[in-house]
């Protein structure tokens, strides 16, 4: 077992489990990302909370791991050769995940890239644009009375919604024939914007009939309904 006491984060959030991966995130739509992975590929881990309301992302600790000072944040005590590996940012944990387990990324070169072009569209494209959408449309309204920015990623967000959803009309999952890390990466985003940014009706979410169908079934995973609520904000 390798020994990850040196890492700096591990003095304020202890490992229980040091032989485990940690995890360190909150279930926001990428922390949710990574928690569902863990749950998916049944690799043992141990969930920390990195609680934004006491800023715990930016502390001297969680920064060590990630200087960036984003969720989610990974120590794996086994890592390549054995040796304890950190990593950051949502995508790359994903795919690291996924080749470490041998799950939810195909081995078949054509899928395997597919997949990963859809996770780079979901990093690069959903994630940024819903992410601006919900700030705007939840948090600013009272500091930002200008219709502009609303408008400007209301209609980006429609304009990935109709993406996926003509995509999703010819195929059951994002990429190949079954469930993959660029499914697991794009519905926890989807699933916030009727959810915790209550833009359904605004949006008119009703009208992606095919990317509705594939987010119920995505959301229905075991994975993803423990995920939602790992790590448990307290």
């Amino acid at each position: 077992m390798s020994d990850i006491s040196s890492f700096e984060i591990t003095k304020k959030w202890p490992a229980t489990k040091p032989n485990a991966i940690q995890l360190y995130s909150l279930p926001t739509p990428n922390g949710i990302k990574v928690s569902a992975m863990l749950e998916e590929t049944g690799l043992a881990y141990e969930a920390h909370l990195v609680d934004f309301s006491s800023d715990d992302q930016h502390s001297p600790e969680f920064e060590s791991l990630n200087s960036n000072g984003k969720i989610p944040a990974i120590l794996d005590p086994n890592g390549p050769d054995g040796k304890p590996l950190g990593l950051f940012e949502s995508g790359a944990i994903l795919q690291y995940l996924s080749e470490k387990s041998g799950k939810l990324l195909s081995s078949d070169p054509v899928t395997k890239y597919k997949t990963i072009q859809w996770l780079h569209f979901q990093i690069g494209g959903i994630g940024p644009m819903f992410g601006q959408f919900g700030h705007f449309y939840k948090f600013a309204k009272d500091s930002c009375d200008h219709p502009y920015p609303i408008n400007r990623y209301k209609n980006e967000v429609q304009r990935l919604l109709d993406v996926l959803d003509d995509h999703l009309e010819e195929n059951k999952w994002m990429a190949g024939d079954n469930y993959s890390i660029a499914d697991l990466s794009i519905w926890p985003w989807y699933r916030t914007l009727g959810g915790f940014y209550e833009a359904g009706e605004f949006l008119e979410l009703e009208n992606y009939e095919n990317v509705n169908r594939w987010s119920e079934i995505c959301s229905q995973r075991p994975a993803s309904i423990a995920a939602i609520n790992i790590p448990p904000r307290g």
